[in-house]
């Protein structure tokens, strides 16, 4: 039986999961060993496959490195990273540009800070077209370092994006900038806000699938 980690808690239902090449499992607290071991065993050909899975996703991430003359994307298409004289670090609509003789972990540091520079720009560009036509108002537009989220608002009226957006093409950009703004009249996902989000991009559910071939992508790659 493949090996896992158990966590119990009161929870009602026992379930399955797979991260960073290992599973665990969270079972209710009354349930006993030999049924959360029958579980598994069920699970046993979908628990190998993503392990499999997840453990080459893990390699990939382990394996990351940026080099100059390596390609990143920025809107959707691909720009080279190049050496350039002085310490500035930038994009010139042709390439991301960075000090010479860098190495590979300042490479994608230096990378990050322009993508942060180049998200701050957009996103409040575009954040501030479509709060025009949605008419709203946010407070202010932020850029983070988020992880798992591509944005987010808060109960003030702040946006926040990851600088990981500034990766997705233009449209894909756009249905998170009107999804978060959406959020400004509809706290909440329920039909009122996804009927809000579909007025602005009749689009959205397309435009949601393709972010998804975004977040995969970036799965095996380790920005952090």
């Amino acid at each position: 039986m493949t090996e896992y980690t158990l966590t119990r808690s009161n929870r009602k239902t026992i379930g399955l999961y797979v991260k960073n090449g290992a599973m665990e499992v969270r079972a209710p607290l009354k349930m006993t060993k030999s049924e959360i071991d029958s579980f598994v065993a069920s699970k046993e050909k979908w628990a190998k496959e993503k392990l499999a899975e997840s453990c080459k996703l893990k390699e990939a991430r382990k394996a990351f490195a940026l080099s100059y003359g390596d390609a990143v994307i920025y809107r959707g298409a691909s720009y080279p990273i190049a050496a350039r004289l002085g310490m500035r670090v930038g994009f010139d609509g042709k390439v991301f540009y960075l000090p010479q003789g860098l190495a590979p972990d300042d490479i994608k540091y230096g990378a990050v800070q322009v993508y942060r520079l180049l998200a701050k720009r957009h996103l409040t560009e575009r954040t501030a077209h479509f709060a025009g036509i949605m008419g709203v108002t946010p407070t202010a537009v932020k850029i983070t370092g988020a992880k798992t989220r591509w944005g987010s608002c808060s109960t003030g009226k702040s946006i926040n994006y990851s600088w990981r957006l500034v990766m997705a093409d233009d449209e894909v950009i756009d249905y998170v900038v009107v999804h978060e703004l959406a959020h400004i009249t509809e706290m909440n996902h329920s039909g009122r806000f996804w009927a809000v989000v579909e007025k602005a991009l009749p689009n959205y559910r397309e435009l949601k699938t393709r972010l998804k071939e975004l977040q995969k992508r970036l799965g095996s790659e380790d920005w952090d």
